[in-house]
């Protein structure tokens, strides 16, 4: 049975890394609102995306070193027991992320939220001096805090915290902070006023034979894709770390190609978050594949050059734009193909299955389960031993087979 003492910590000290989670999600958010009406309205700053990829470079060389690494470095802080997050993780990436939505690069919000929570979570844990375990149990809860904010889904958020951490085992000895914090980090977002983007409720589809097979047709084209996508970002950020060290010009050139791609293409559509896209995808007619193609193009130009932010919402651009398309195809009602293909894509480049089906439901009703679970784990199974998080350890193979001691995935 657990003791009061340890509940009432977990309680407590979840709540209050909820609560400065939710209001660095708050601040997050109503900025990117701001910068995002500015961007559309004058699209002068797109042409500018080179210069301000040079001053964010220049800055994360001089003032982050240690944090370039994001997600990974709180992924390897939680396995190795690291030392402190800087604090300046949350302000930096905060304002390195508002910047780049600025000027148009096409990254997300997650791995920004992510890294503010973890790092706020990880100055309460040392300035509280909590043993190691409990500071480990509140990184976890400071992921957890800042997904669920960020996107106004906490259980979503819960599981993501618990499940990103490695692949084969949920962190269940984190769940109550993590619960607690996500919780308590979304309704502190929302009591600041913040509201997040209405989805449509996707249409009661029972299961039959014809629909799995389906179902497993289109979760194969979602492992494809996200292959391609994982594996060309990690193949754009080696190459350019290669053959460009400095990160201010890799930023700078990066920008470049996004700003011609722009131009080339003749459409904002793809910069930025996206979402205009994403809820014109659970409409009819079907987008066509072209659509989902640039958004991945730009978006793995984007994280590749070093641009700051995340993954989550340009996925669901991808996912939701290629399930619209593959929904036309296989004779699916669109606007559920759209939202399992939303939540599948980055299911399966974020080897986290359950936490976003859970996100599919508290974001596009019950209506989508359980063909959002099917796809979620069948294309998770498929995309094999890879991620978006190379450092994501790996405890068990997708297939069962025994891992001697855990291992990075790259």
């Amino acid at each position: 049975m657990i003791r009061f003492r340890v509940l009432a910590q977990w309680l407590v000290l979840g709540a209050l890394v909820g609560v400065v989670c939710g209001i660095a999600s708050a601040i997050f958010l109503l900025l990117l609102d701001v910068v995002t009406h500015v961007r559309v309205h004058d699209e002068r700053f797109v042409s500018a995306l080179p210069l301000a990829g040079l001053v964010i470079g220049l800055v994360y060389e001089r003032f982050g070193a240690r944090i370039k690494a994001g997600n990974n470095l709180i992924i390897d802080t939680i396995h190795d027991d690291g030392p402190e997050l800087p604090l300046r993780m949350a302000p930096m990436v905060l304002l390195g992320t508002v910047s780049a939505h600025l000027f148009g690069a096409s990254v997300g919000r997650e791995g920004t939220a992510v890294q503010m929570g973890a790092s706020l979570a990880d100055w309460i844990s040392h300035r509280l001096r909590v043993g190691r375990e409990l500071r480990l149990q509140l990184l976890a809860a400071g992921v957890a805090g800042g997904f669920g904010a960020v996107f106004g889904t906490p259980i979503a958020g819960t599981v993501f915290g618990l499940e990103f951490i490695v692949l084969g085992r949920l962190k269940y000895d984190a769940l109550v902070p993590a619960l607690v914090a996500a919780v308590v980090g979304d309704l502190t977002t929302r009591a600041l006023g913040v509201t997040h983007a209405s989805y449509p409720v996707v249409p009661h589809v029972a299961l039959s034979l014809p629909l799995l097979g389906k179902w497993a047709l289109f979760a194969i084209a979602v492992a494809l894709v996200t292959v391609v996508f994982v594996e060309l970002v990690h193949f754009l950020k080696k190459q350019g770390e290669k053959r460009v060290p400095s990160l201010p010009l890799r930023m700078f050139l990066g920008g470049l190609v996004v700003v011609g791609l722009w131009r080339l293409v003749g459409s904002s559509d793809y910069l930025g978050l996206g979402v205009p896209t994403i809820l014109r995808a659970f409409e009819a007619p079907a987008l066509p594949l072209s659509v989902f193609a640039l958004k991945l193009v730009f978006t793995a130009i984007c994280l590749g050059a070093g641009f700051p932010g995340g993954e989550v919402t340009p996925l669901f651009f991808v996912g939701a734009a290629l399930g619209s398309a593959l929904a036309a195809l296989l004779g699916i009602p669109i606007p559920l193909g759209a939202g399992v293909g939303m939540a599948a894509v980055f299911a399966a480049a974020s080897n986290a299955p359950l936490a976003l089906s859970i996100m599919a439901v508290e974001l596009l009703g019950v209506g989508i389960f359980p063909h959002v679970v099917i796809v979620c784990v069948v294309a998770y199974l498929l995309t094999g031993h890879r991620g978006i998080y190379s450092s994501q350890r790996l405890v068990a193979g997708k297939s069962g087979q025994p891992v001697d001691s855990p291992q990075r995935l790259r």
